[in-house]
């Protein structure tokens, strides 16, 4: 037995050299860009700044040109960032309703989509793509929109996989290329990949590979460009047993990934699922992590959820090599103990070995430990995230409700000219109720999230100086701000402008409070991040 496991991992061992030799060269590559991550995306949020600093420049910005300058903000956050690219589509829109353009609102739903689509959200997406009037749009959005509303059916599809309802998305795919196409020049980046999606998808493989290599091998594309057509071409290659030339596109898609700080991506998990396939689970376990830090850093559920699936198989593969490699060792050592003389060599050889193994597997555990953390942290992030998006929609959506009241309210007395009416109606408003009702229902969304919060924060307290509630109170000042600090909100400035304090109170309220404490100063805001929700 112990000889068969020594053969067997001699041969993996000697099979993985063999297969890497092959892409040894682009994963070097891989790793040189890998070091210098952190730059690309500095050049990407410096540009993003610049866009930001572009509006506070502007004296007065009007109302197009804010329209530009989000745009250009969800074009730098598209793939690199789900939560901003979603924030600057919806600005879009409100600009564009500001503006009375229903052109730039239909072109805002068109962004809105594909985040959307990023996000794995496909019942959103078709809904934002329903709402656009392809009539108002000009040739090129027009395009765009019959692209993104053919990838959709195609995602859709693939993500179905059913013999029913797969080839009837295809079809509604191919019908909407088709229309794109009929905008677009024969020679257009376009209208080549996606008649080379199209050809995919129908089985034309022959020609949905001479369309991709065509843009590879003939056109200047950009990185994101490129990475899109490796990893459309790597795919064919996958599906028809060709690992050596999907990795090889793959590598080179990740490489242009990284260039353009897109975290929004597929190809390093791809790869790294290959890589652990071909028995390369040292450089699949460094891939799959790295998909991870872009899957949390762009924030899209669906995209963590992918990535979280398979990172468990690979770290789990790491582990059990690194228990092979040991016995494989002892197995060594058994036999070595025959041969008296050298023992003690063999013997601070051994021990030498066991060290490193042991200091190996307590960087996995180790990391392992802080993965699960991170996923911990995720999952509670997500959760306050879902709890509090759904307040904050009700919550405007109350207030709309309220507005279109009051202004159906208003315009009716203005027809009718009852001025005095008007004037009443505008010192009926009672802003400081409304502000209690919106601390009341954040109370209650934070509460259903952290039940225990004012047990758990009394705790911190001897019983003197612990939160006395009146009846029906659920939070007050002190709490409120100490629940915002919970939720992520550090900031002691937006704090004090969250509950209507100044910047002096806020600070005032922690010292005092920190001051009555069980614990040091240093220590409570800690304590206080560690109460858990539910």
């Amino acid at each position: 037995m112990k000889k068969s496991l020594l053969v067997i991992s001699f041969l993996l061992l000697m099979c993985s050299c063999g297969w890497a030799q092959s892409y040894d060269s682009l994963l070097t590559q891989l790793n040189n860009v890998l070091d210098k991550k952190q730059d690309y995306d500095a050049g990407k949020l410096n540009r993003i700044e610049q866009l930001k600093k572009e509006l506070t420049n502007a004296d007065n910005p009007d109302l197009n040109l804010k329209y530009r300058v989000f745009l250009n903000l969800y074009n730098e956050y598209k793939s690199f960032n789900y939560d901003e690219a979603f924030n600057y589509a919806q600005k879009l829109q409100q600009v564009g309703h500001l503006l009375n353009d229903p052109e730039k609102i239909a072109y805002s739903r068109i962004k809105l989509g594909f985040i959307l689509l990023s996000s794995g959200m496909f019942k959103e997406t078709f809904d934002s793509l329903k709402t656009v009037n392809v009539k108002l749009l000009d040739n090129e959005a027009r395009k765009e929109y019959y692209y993104l509303t053919a990838r959709t059916y195609y995602d859709l599809a693939d993500f179905d996989k059913d013999n029913y309802y797969t080839p009837i998305y295809n079809s509604r795919a191919e019908k909407y290329i088709d229309s794109a196409n009929s905008l677009s020049k024969s020679s257009s980046f376009e209208y080549i990949y996606y008649n080379g999606l199209k050809f995919l998808k129908s089985g034309s493989i022959d020609k949905a590979i001479s369309n991709l290599k065509l843009l590879i091998d003939k056109y200047k594309l950009t990185d994101h460009q490129f990475a899109v057509t490796s990893s459309t071409l790597s795919d064919i290659y996958i599906r028809n047993n060709h690992p050596e030339k999907a990795i090889a596109l793959l590598i080179q898609a990740a490489i242009a990934d990284v260039k353009s700080s897109t975290k929004e991506a597929a190809a390093m998990t791809t790869l790294a699922q290959l890589l652990h396939q071909r028995g390369d689970v040292k450089n699949a376990y460094m891939y799959i992590k790295q998909a991870m830090n872009d899957a949390v850093y762009y924030g899209a559920r669906q995209r963590k959820i992918q990535v979280g699936a398979i990172l468990p198989i690979i770290a789990g593969e790491q582990i059990s090599y690194v228990e092979q490699q040991r016995k494989v060792l002892f197995f060594y050592a058994s036999l070595l103990t025959v041969l008296a003389i050298i023992v003690v060599v063999f013997a601070v050889i051994i021990y030498k070995q066991l060290q490193k193994l042991k200091l190996a597997d307590k960087v996995i555990l180790e990391a392992n430990h802080n993965l699960q953390e991170s996923i911990n942290k995720l999952n509670e992030a997500d959760k306050i995230k879902e709890e509090y998006i759904g307040y904050y929609f009700n919550l405007i959506a109350e207030y709309i409700n309220k507005l279109d009241k009051f202004k159906r309210s208003v315009d009716n007395k203005l027809t009718t000219k009852r001025y005095d009416d008007i004037r009443l109606l505008v010192n009926n408003i009672n802003l400081t109720k409304e502000r209690e009702e919106l601390f009341i229902n954040f109370d209650k969304a934070f509460l259903k999230i952290f039940p225990n919060f004012v047990a758990d924060y009394n705790a911190l307290f001897c019983e003197e100086n612990r939160v006395k509630l009146l009846p029906n109170q659920l939070l007050n000042t002190d709490l409120r701000i100490f629940a915002l600090v919970r939720l992520g909100i550090s900031d002691t400035e937006k704090i004090a402008h969250i509950l209507e304090y100044s910047v002096n109170t806020i600070y005032n309220y922690k010292a005092r409070i920190k001051g009555k404490s069980n614990i040091s100063n240093d220590e409570f805001e800690h304590k206080i991040m560690a109460i858990k929700a539910i």
